[in-house]
This record gives C-alpha cells, structure tokens and sequence, in this order.
C-alpha cells in the first residue's frame, strides 16, 4: 500500500472515507462482538489513537513495535488476550459485503470442533473485487480444503477471515512465523475445511484497488 502507508498504518487506509479497520468491527459489532484483538507495529500511536475512540468495542493492542511477528507470530503473541476458546482472524486490508445473513455467523453455525480445527471464509468467481491471483485452495464436497498444484487455478480464495483453535499454536515457532505453517499442519491431518462467503469480498491490496472498492460499495447500495 506504499507510498499511503509512509504515514498511515494499512488498517487506517479510508475507503469511502472510513478506515478499512472499521468495517470489520462494524461487522463484529453487528453479530455482537465486542472483545477485539489488533496487533500494532507499524505507526503505532496512530492504532493507540484510534483504539482509544472506539466507545462501543473494547480493543486491546498486542504490541509488535519492536519486532515484526507474520501473520502466525502475531497470533501466538496474542494468545493470552484471546483466551482458550476458538477464535476469529480477520486481515487487514480486505472487507466484504454480506448477503442476506452475517457471513461471521455463518461461520459460527457452520464450525464442528469435532471434525475443524479451522475453519476458513473463501471467496470464488465474481465475488471477489481487488484480486487477480490463481487461488489458494480447492474444496471437497464435504468442505476440506487442499491447496492448488503450483502451475493451476483454484477456484476459492482466501477472504482473510478464519476460525481457528488456539491450540494449533502451541508448538509452534518463537519469533516470526506465517500463519500459513498452520493451514498446512492441519491440511496434512484434513482438518482445514472453507465456507464459502455469501456477498462480495473486497481486497485492498495496492492504492489502486481504492478506487475499485469504492465502486463496489456504491453499486451494493444502488
């Protein structure tokens, strides 16, 4: 997202003028979420300022100022503020919009810890606006997920959000590590399975993509 994010932390990049961190917590707050985790690294008084106006949500900042953890570290950091339960994962620089029901509470009804250990929101086809990748995964009928063969196109991307058990993190790494070590691990014990999301995802990946995010709020309210 550079050069926006020399002075803005991704999260706190506007689309429609609201920061891209807030419609997530819109969507958390609809289905009555109000306990929040955010990792903070870069800019981080601005997340502290920002945490701070949010009256309706208790945010807690785990603080990685010193050192940058991955999206797997950054978890395991965390860990003590989420507790023992399962719990969500939400990127920062994507949204969606959701169809008739909560895609969160989708996710909610659809999770079996029996069989999940996580539980994954995939996006395929004409949902997605901002992504122009090959995939990541490929789903069976009852909704395990493999990822794609190197040199084929998947049909489902990963929307950046997860239900995850904090067990998985246990013997995982100190310091750096990608959250996808853990999609792996349980790929190999076919405990990762998808949902696909009912609406439309938005990736924010690059400046450019503003715009067409833009584009795609204005056209879901006409």
């Amino acid at each position: 997202m550079r050069p926006l994010t020399e002075i803005t932390p991704k999260p706190l990049i506007r689309v429609a003028g609201k920061p891209l961190i807030n419609y997530i917590l819109e969507a958390l707050s609809r289905v009555g979420i109000r306990n929040v985790v955010v990792n903070i690294h870069h800019l981080p008084e601005q997340m502290r300022s920002f945490a701070a106006g949010i009256k309706d949500q208790n945010l807690v900042l785990s603080n990685e100022e010193d050192h940058l953890l991955d999206s797997g570290g950054g978890i395991k950091l965390a860990l003590g503020a989420l507790g023992c339960n399962p719990f969500l994962v939400f990127n920062a620089d994507s949204f969606w919009i959701d169809g008739p029901r909560s895609n969160i509470r989708r996710l909610a009804e659809a999770w079996n810890p029996t069989t999940m250990d996580i539980l994954l929101l995939l996006a395929s086809g004409a949902q997605i606006t901002g992504y122009a990748g090959k995939g990541d995964f490929v789903m069976s009928p009852d909704a395990s997920l493999v990822r794609r063969s190197e040199r084929l196109v998947a049909p489902f991307v990963y929307a950046g959000v997860a239900l995850i058990k904090p067990e998985l993190f246990h013997d995982t790494p100190d310091g750096p590590f990608s959250l996808n070590m853990i999609f792996d691990r349980t790929i190999e014990t076919g405990r990762l399975f998808g949902m696909r999301l009912d609406g439309e995802w938005i990736h924010v990946g690059t400046p450019d993509a503003i715009a067409d995010a833009e584009q795609k709020l204005i056209r879901s309210v006409l």
